[in-house]
């Protein structure tokens, strides 16, 4: 299997089975720790998804990254059988338990774009990584479809209903260790990795202009988006309503990746993020002028609030791909990773508390001033990267 190929496999059956598993999960714990409960698995995956993004980059920079993304993977196998039993024994603590190795498989799935990236010539980096992303778009259709025939085939075998969707989801991350196992083996090999003797720091203008950028994208996204359906059920909109406003945010979330990769080789990350910013910003004030518009305000917020955050993510990641020496490149887009996922968890904390404060408004104004305040820190001028020889590669 070629290599962008392979990556672009296992990053869409990946996507396919966290959204299946995580919504399966949230179902579990419904029915057996009540409603209250029911946003714990996907806080706990979101944190393995930080912690393996973390190791993940530690460890590709020491031992490439065809063997990381075998373990990660294999790593959320094991996640989502031990989940498994958890629901044939009747255990939500087991179902939990595997939720955090189920997100080390998916910081593999983000470990991907970079890889996606180092394979591509200089002038096709953007766009190679943004095909990463948009392979996110197959889990976001696929993940929910496969629920409802995987729960009646456990059905038919006589096992629980919601313990189908667990085993299609252990199957699908299986297929894409198979399919990561097919890498190269010297794919960003060890001697890429970051001497002793040298210490990466975020403080690096070419890691922290992404970092907060990225990090900030992150806030205004997660905590509006996390409070959209809230809002929606308190005006008296049905699923159906509900249903139509997500997707229209996941259409934006991935499936123009390739044309902010576009933009990304064409005008560079730097610009590709101000175009991020400005979109989310709009995507705020259009929630503040129309809280209540589930015809066309929210929709179309809820859109440009998804792209706004592509564009982010697709700038910030080509920055992090093309302005930092080999040395120090892995192990500064794996502490990025962890960053952005650790902001989630706490985005989707916070825009609670928001809510309950002042509303969907207040958790919008909250968004766009997250957003906006990485400004002050992308506007500086990044230096350019050091000579290879300089940066410990002799």
């Amino acid at each position: 299997m070629k290599p962008m190929l392979a990556l672009f496999v296992g990053v869409a059956c990946l996507s396919t089975a966290v959204v299946g598993l995580s919504t399966t999960a949230a179902l579990i714990v419904v029915e057996h720790a009540g409603a209250a409960w029911s946003g714990l698995p996907n806080a706990v995956l979101v944190l393995g998804s930080a912690a393996g993004s973390l190791w993940s980059g530690a460890l590709a920079a020491r031992y490439g990254r065809r063997l990381v993304l075998v373990l990660m993977y294999g790593a959320a196998v094991a996640g989502a059988l031990i989940s498994f039993a958890g629901v044939l024994g009747g255990s939500v603590l087991a179902l939990v338990a595997g939720m955090p190795l189920i997100g080390f498989g998916n910081s593999g799935a983000q470990l991907s774009r970079y890889t996606a990236a180092d394979l591509s010539p200089e002038h096709r980096k953007g766009f190679a990584l943004s095909t990463m992303v948009w392979a996110g778009t197959v889990g976001a259709i696929a993940g929910p479809a496969l629920i409802a025939p995987a729960a009646a085939k456990a059905e038919a075998a006589d096992l629980p209903a919601l313990s189908g969707p667990i085993v299609a989801g252990a199957v699908v991350v299986a297929i894409a260790v198979v399919a990561v196992a097919t890498l190269p083996r010297g794919l960003a090999a060890p001697a890429e990795g970051v001497p002793r003797r040298e210490r990466m720091s975020v403080r690096n203008p070419a890691i922290l202009g992404p970092l907060v950028a990225m990090v900030g994208a992150q806030l205004a996204m997660v905590a509006v988006m996390t409070m959209t359906p809230v809002q929606l059920h308190q005006h008296g909109q049905g699923l159906d309503v509900v249903g139509w406003v997500l997707s229209a945010h996941l259409a934006g979330m991935f499936a123009l990746a390739p044309l902010s990769g576009w933009i990304a080789d064409r005008w560079g990350g730097r610009a590709t993020i101000f175009g991020g910013i400005g979109t989310l910003a709009v995507a705020a004030m259009t929630v503040i002028a129309a809280p209540a518009s589930h015809h066309v305000g929210i929709p179309v917020a809820l859109f440009l609030l998804g792209y706004g955050w592509n564009l982010v993510f697709v700038g910030g990641s080509s920055l992090l791909s093309r302005d930092l020496p080999p040395a120090q490149r892995t192990r500064a887009q794996g502490t990025v990773d962890a960053f952005v996922w650790g902001t989630s968890a706490a985005a989707s904390l916070l825009a609670g508390q928001l809510f309950g404060l002042g509303g969907y408004v207040l958790v919008a104004v909250a968004g766009g001033l997250c957003a906006l305040a990485p400004l002050a820190v992308i506007g500086r001028r990044v230096p350019a990267p050091e000579p290879a020889e300089k940066a410990g590669l002799r």
